[in-house]
């Protein structure tokens, strides 16, 4: 299974977009029964690379700092110039 998820708030920037990602990812595990990001294999993060210390700080504060997952964050134009960060998650079923 995989998603790949952008904010429904463009208004915020990268921290609070990321935050809303993240609590999409969340649901999105949790409704495919698993745990935490941590249960994931592999996460790909688009982004702005000015934006990577906001963006950072939002996945830091969300993630086991003892476990974080692997990822690859990767300087991305979105489709939409307000989109500031959009995050794929893979899992293994």
């Amino acid at each position: 299974m995989w998603q790949a998820k952008v904010a429904d708030d463009l208004t915020q920037g990268v921290r609070g977009q990321t935050e809303q990602v993240l609590k999409k990812i969340d649901a999105i595990l949790a409704a495919a029964g698993h745990r935490q990001i941590e249960d994931s294999v592999r996460q790909r993060v688009g982004h702005d690379i000015r934006n990577r210390d906001e963006m950072n700080a939002a996945w830091t504060a969300w993630a086991d700092p003892a476990n974080l997952p692997a990822r690859a964050t990767v300087e991305a134009k979105l489709a939409d110039p307000r989109m500031l960060v959009e995050i794929m998650v893979t899992c293994a079923q």
